[in-house]
């Protein structure tokens, strides 16, 4: 998995942050985006796409992504800016506030020289390559999607003590069957994306913020 940054630390690269977002797919809450730069052949064992690790695994390969790596930034936009400007827009300006928001333990930003992101390709002027299904070919992009997932699976569980009844600390957001009886029972909540549930509440009446 360490493959694709080796070559470009030949190249002469030193900051390479690697990039993946959790909760594009959600009815509810933020898209979150992490960006994480690790240092040269490093290679953390156990370290694989989040969505193929239990969340004790995600939860302890966090702690030491945390105090290993060079610098991590966090970027995410909300449920309404999604209902405004589109999700995968939404899903583009979270890595960029990631990048933005990469800062090293003493907390001073720290800027790439390269980005590998998952999938998609985003408008910077740093150098950058998108790699399909990158959390499973790279070792950086694997570590920032359990940082996102771990990130923004601890925002589903603060949110669920405001919005209750939705389930949100079991689904995350996502639109299973507990999660959509619960919407045509209560209703949206203010964190529920309104683009994403006109199929699942057909009636506009339901569609209306609570």
């Amino acid at each position: 998995m360490l493959t694709i940054e080796k070559e470009l630390w030949k190249e002469g690269y030193n900051y390479i942050a690697c990039i993946d977002e959790v909760g594009r797919g959600c009815l509810a809450g933020d898209v979150v985006a992490s960006a994480v730069v690790m240092p040269k052949d490093l290679f953390i064992k156990g370290i694989n796409d989040s969505k193929k690790l239990t969340a004790k695994k995600r939860d302890k390969l966090y702690d030491i992504i945390y105090s290993k790596a060079v610098a991590i930034g966090i970027g995410s936009v909300d449920s309404k800016e999604i209902d405004e400007i589109n999700i995968k827009r939404s899903t583009h300006k979270a890595m960029k506030k990631a990048i933005d928001n990469l800062s090293d333990k003493n907390g001073d930003l720290i800027k790439p020289d390269f980005v590998l992101i998952d999938a998609e390709k985003i408008d910077i002027k740093i150098p950058q390559k998108n790699i399909i299904k990158g959390d499973s070919k790279s070792h950086g992009i694997a570590a920032a999607s359990i940082i996102a997932k771990v990130h923004r699976d601890r925002l589903c569980k603060e949110w669920a003590k405001e919005y209750k009844g939705y389930g949100l600390e079991k689904h995350k957001g996502y639109g299973t069957k507990e999660h959509i009886k619960a919407l045509k029972k209560k209703g949206p909540s203010k964190i529920h994306r309104l683009s994403f549930l006109k199929n699942i509440l057909n009636d506009n009446k339901q569609l209306s913020m609570i």
